[in-house]
């Protein structure tokens, strides 16, 4: 893969194969962060679960302290009273049945996040094809399935992340942005780590955090030593 000359300057930085403690690793992103864009800040974590069988699975949500720096559209599944408080608290857009063929027909997809209530869950079924694939399917897990939209849609807006393991086991996620300080990455991404190692499922045996990597969305990747978190 071809990289460009300003990746390749800020890959000097970064000494290949080193482990680096979470201050270093922060300093260093930051620094590699030369878009001329305010990029991502991402932790790309290899965890020593086997996510094929159901109890080493591990999704869940956490509200980081800072935020993610990005603004984020809310569709809440509601009706009635329900739909009126998710509107009052703030949700992007709220509906019910009617949105299935604007989502399933037309393609719509302008909202980054979707709630439910509980009895909507029928509905937003029928959606699993297009919402499950990009990973926009509520679950109750995720907090994201719930009679409380007040609260759900309050975390959301507040920087609340879901983490869940892909196909290879790993987590991705995004902890803040470049031009957050290197204070607000460090407790955000300290928030991170301390939930998903408050989710190790009880059946998965040795090393539990294989690697931890903290990218930025055009910059080189910095490892950081698992052993200290």
């Amino acid at each position: 893969m071809k990289r460009g000359k300003k990746y390749l300057e800020a890959a000097k930085l970064i000494e290949r194969g080193n482990l680096y403690d979470k201050a270093e690793a922060i300093a260093l992103v930051k620094k590699a962060a030369v878009a001329k864009f305010d990029e991502t800040i991402e932790a790309h974590i290899r965890t020593g679960c086997d996510g094929r069988h159901a109890d080493q699975q591990i999704r869940g949500a956490v509200v980081l302290p800072h935020g993610t720096g990005k603004t984020v559209r809310i569709l809440v599944f509601a009706k009635g009273a329900k739909a009126d408080e998710a509107l009052a608290a703030g949700a992007d857009y709220v509906g019910a049945e009617e949105l299935i063929p604007k989502i399933q027909n037309e393609g719509w997809f302008e909202f980054d996040v979707v709630v439910a209530t509980p009895d909507m869950m029928g509905v937003v079924g029928r959606l699993g094809r297009v919402l499950g694939p990009k990973g926009l399917m509520p679950n109750p897990k995720a907090g994201t399935v719930t009679m409380d939209v007040t609260k759900a849609v309050n975390d959301i807006k507040a920087g609340k992340i879901e983490y869940r393991l892909d196909k290879t086991n790993i987590i991705h996620v995004p902890v803040g942005k470049a031009s957050f300080t290197e204070e607000q990455l460090a407790d955000n991404f300290q928030t991170l780590i301390d939930a998903i190692n408050k989710a190790k499922p009880a059946a998965v045996k040795g090393q539990y955090l294989k690697s931890v990597t903290l990218t930025s969305t055009m910059g080189p990747g910095v490892k950081i030593n698992p052993a200290k978190l």
